[in-house]
């Protein structure tokens, strides 16, 4: 099928209030540009540099979201150019942001990023940690920074039942988050989780936000 038919059948499939993210990384501009032609206004990338390459050529209302990880030194690159950051993973990165967002008098939506998953190698806050930090007050007078939910990847794994008991720990911690620390925020309402593979367990526990790349574009062009 071609990107505009994949993304009619996803966005049919999704319930109201689920939000698709294009997951755009490697994919050269012309198949954004047709995804963008097929009604798709959210993309994300995950490397600075491509992300700051390719914004300037493609529409104005496109809404950027930056899902990799980002090196302290990257921030600046993407700035003028993310509308929302999925990738905070430490208070350091989150406190490096909203510098540089004032630096430049812009105010930048950003998620906080779990480490549910099984592999080390993923990025991400333990359950332990964002709430210790949100106890030491972390996420409080941010004056360019408004953060509105948390993100999270699970296990690679086929084990489903895996998959959905990591995204129920995502869930209620975003609601033990927001009812406990965020109660007088009313953007902390997103939940970004759920890929190709399994957004639609995503869904059943309470993604607002899926990320889906190969499902859309096929196989990356590397």
């Amino acid at each position: 099928m071609s990107i505009t038919q994949n993304i009619q059948r996803l966005t049919a499939q999704l319930p109201q209030g689920v939000k698709l993210v294009a997951v755009s990384k490697f994919h050269p501009i012309e198949r954004l540009q047709e995804a963008y032609d097929a009604g798709q206004r959210i993309f994300g990338e995950n490397r600075a540099q491509e992300l700051a390459s390719k914004a300037p050529q493609l529409p104005s209302d496109i809404e950027w979201h930056f899902i990799g990880h980002l090196q302290k030194n990257k921030v600046r690159m993407i700035m003028p150019w993310a509308s929302i950051i999925q990738s905070i993973d430490s208070t350091q990165l989150l406190q490096l942001v909203n510098k540089e967002a004032a630096r430049i008098n812009r105010h930048i939506n950003v998620l906080l990023q779990l480490h549910v998953a099984k592999e080390q190698t993923k990025s991400g806050f333990t359950i332990d940690e964002i709430f210790e930090a949100a106890e030491d007050g972390a996420f409080r007078d941010l004056s360019n920074v408004t953060i509105c939910g948390v993100m999270a990847m699970a296990t690679f794994t086929d084990d489903m039942e895996q998959v959905a008991s990591e995204f129920e720990v995502v869930r209620n911690t975003f609601l033990t988050l927001r009812d406990k620390y965020f109660s007088h925020n009313d953007a902390f309402k997103e939940i970004s989780m759920g890929m190709s593979d399994d957004w639609r367990i995503a869904v059943e526990h309470g993604a607002t936000l899926v990320r889906i790349g190969t499902n859309i574009f096929g196989q990356r062009e590397y």
